[in-house]
Formats: C-alpha cells, structure tokens, sequence
C-alpha cells in the first residue's frame, strides 16, 4: 500500500525539466481567442532534434529576469503533475525558465525542514549572505524550507547530498510549498 504525503507520492519530483536551443518564439493566443502580448510561445529543439513547446506566462519565472531569444539556450521547469493537451510535439506551461550560462547551476524543486530537495541530491546550507526573495523580486521574510526554490549557485560539494550555500534562492510562494 502507497502512503501519499499531502497529496503527492514521496519521491516523485514536483517539476520536470527540459535544456535546448529557443528555436521559436511568438505572441500566443490562449482557446482560440487573439494575443494580447502577455503570453508567450517558445518552440525549444533538444540536442537530438525533439521539439518541445512551452507556454510562457506572466507567473513565469525567468531567471535573472532576462529577455528570451531566438538562439538561445534555455533550461525550462515544469510542473509534474499539471494538465498537458496530448499533442505533438508536447506543449507545456513553463514555471521557470534559465539561459544556459557558465559556471551558473540552477536546481528548481521541493527542499524540506533540511533544506534538501526531493530527490535527495542537493542541500543547501543558508547562511546570512544569501540573497533570498520572491518571485516579484520582493525580500523573502519567511523560512524557505518546505517550499518550492529555484536555487541559483556556483559551485557544490561532491558529497551526496551535494551541498552548496547558493548565490540566490528565489521561493515559488504561489506553486503550492507543502
């Protein structure tokens, strides 16, 4: 018998990833109705030449607040568990997307009352210098544990789990932190 915590099945990750090339992106209509300019359709190729689409929004967060192109190379989240049309290629709501960028790191999950996120592969360690906000780039006032981060860091141990005092930890208050 399956024992669910809150409503999710432990070790299954609330947000799944996908890392390619924007080889696409329009103003999009949402049922059928025309484009006000809010949202956004990104066509992203992978390396083996998959096409996935995203969606993003307004609640959409992009790390470092950056202008998406053409050309770049993006990592987008999405959530696990959320509503997907089956169609081809997929089409997905994107939670948080990130440019590709050197010796920069971004993990997007659950952490828990240790600061350890879902999978068990990464702790953080939150000392006084670590920039913590909101989604609106608001201070956050509250304790990060058992909510949903986008965890922004440099460099990690190789312990398992690996351990890093991250550069930015930006809390998804509105995703749900159970």
């Amino acid at each position: 018998m399956d024992f669910i915590m809150g409503n999710r099945m432990p070790g299954r990750k609330r947000f799944l990833s996908i890392t390619g090339t924007i080889v696409e992106l329009l103003p999009a209509g949402v049922g059928g109705r025309r484009t006000d300019g809010c949202i956004l359709f990104a066509g992203v190729e992978d390396t083996e030449g998959n096409t996935v689409n995203f969606m993003v929004t307004p609640a959409t967060y992009v790390v470092d607040f950056e202008t998406l192109s053409v050309g770049m190379q993006c990592t987008f989240w999405y959530a696990a568990d959320a509503p997907a049309p089956l169609i081809y290629p997929p089409q997905y709501s994107a939670v948080v997307a990130a440019r590709e960028r050197n010796g920069r790191m971004v993990s997007v999950g659950y952490f828990d009352l240790s600061m350890v996120n879902e999978d068990r592969t990464l702790q953080l360690n939150l000392d006084g210098s670590v920039d913590m906000r909101t989604t609106n780039n608001q201070y956050f006032q509250g304790s990060p544990s058992n909510h949903n981060l986008v965890v922004i860091y440099e460099s990690s141990t190789r312990s398992i789990p690996a351990q890093t005092t991250p550069r930015e930890v930006i809390v998804l208050c509105d995703t749900g932190g159970r």
